[in-house]
Order: structure tokens, then C-alpha cells, then sequence
């Protein structure tokens, strides 16, 4: 019985995250209100504070859910390719689709960018530098074989490698167009490549 509430409360709590990244896709993440989380999910405001006890710890459960799917998908991607350059270009192209499957992601990791000190700040920053490390360890593993310039800082490359998907996402937002992404993400990631590769 308890495992089985356990279960219950799980899919309770993917619900809400699957919720809340529906609305950011739609609107404002900062004017989100658990109102509206709990209309998009088909229960009551109580029932969604059955499960998070402030709207802080939904945003927190957002990133890190993110986090979890966002890092392993681009894990698996580099781990399928042999060349670290080609694992870098499957991670980059890997994220470009996590994004436009999932356009609410960028909206609110943004959002919560430009607040304050707060936990769900302290998560997106926990996102980007485990995913700089990633990136980092691409880079490095390609300078040991040759592949990648010896002379190139793996932490400037992961820098250029974040900023270069964040300004694809700038762009479709500005362009309401997230297929933009997609579209610009190889010639993006040519850019990226022309400057590491040895």
C-alpha cells in the first residue's frame, strides 16, 4: 500500500512538472500561478500542495527534473560516437531537439536566471555547470587523441558551446518560431567546430 502511494504521489509530482512546462511554453513563467498548474492538471489547488509544499519547490522540481532528462539525453548521444567531435555535434544537436520538443525548458531556466538568490536559481546554475563539465570532458578526451587544438581551454569551449544554444533560443523566442532552432543549430555548431577542431 505504502509503495503503491508512493507511486501514486511520483506520477502526482511528473504531472505537475509536465504541467508547469506546458504553461511556460505558453506564457510568462514568472505569472504561472498554482491556480493555473492545478486547471492544466484537472485537480484542485489543495491536491497540488499535497505534493509541494510552496511554489519554490515546484520550480525546484522543474530544473532538476530538466536536469536529470536533459543530461541524460545528451550523455547517451555522446556516448553512441566514437570521435569527441562528433559526440560534442550529437550533444549539441541533441539538446536543439530536447528544446524544440520541450519549448517552455528555455523559458523558465531564463526566468529563473533573473531572480534572486533562490533555490530554483541555485539549480539552473547546478544545470549549467554540470553540463560545462560535460562539455569539458568532450573537449579534453579530444585533445588527447588530437582531435581537438591543444591550445583551446575546455571551459572557454563549453562557455561558447552554452552560449551558442542559448542565443539559437533567443532568437525563436524573439522569432516565435521555435523550429528555428532546429534549423540553425548545424550551421551554429559548424562555427563551434571550425574553431576546435585540429
Amino acid at each position: 500500500m505504502c509503495s503503491q502511494n508512493y507511486l501514486k504521489s511520483e506520477e502526482r509530482q511528473a504531472a505537475t512538472i509536465k504541467s508547469v512546462i506546458a504553461l511556460a511554453a505558453e506564457q510568462n513563467p514568472d505569472g504561472i500561478t498554482t491556480a493555473q498548474i492545478a486547471n492544466k492538471m484537472g485537480v484542485t489547488q489543495g491536491a497540488v500542495f499535497r505534493h509541494f509544499s510552496t511554489k519554490s519547490e515546484i520550480w525546484v522540481a522543474v530544473i532538476n527534473r530538466v536536469t536529470q532528462q536533459l543530461l541524460g539525453e545528451v550523455e547517451n548521444a555522446a556516448a553512441q560516437q566514437l570521435d569527441p567531435v562528433e559526440a560534442l555535434r550529437a550533444m549539441f544537436t541533441t539538446h536543439c531537439e530536447f528544446i524544440t520538443a520541450q519549448p517552455g525548458v528555455p523559458r523558465i531556466v531564463f526566468a529563473q536566471l533573473q531572480q534572486g538568490d533562490s533555490p530554483a536559481k541555485a539549480a539552473v546554475r547546478s544545470l549549467l555547470s554540470r553540463y560545462g563539465v560535460v562539455v569539458e570532458m568532450q573537449v579534453k578526451r579530444g585533445q588527447a587523441i588530437g582531435a581537438i587544438r591543444p591550445d583551446v581551454e575546455p571551459a572557454g569551449v563549453a562557455s561558447l558551446y552554452i552560449g551558442a544554444i542559448q542565443g539559437l533560443v533567443i532568437r525563436s523566442m524573439l522569432s516565435q518560431d521555435v523550429t528555428d532552432i532546429h534549423k540553425l543549430a548545424p550551421g551554429a555548431f559548424e562555427l563551434i567546430e571550425h574553431a576546435i577542431k585540429a
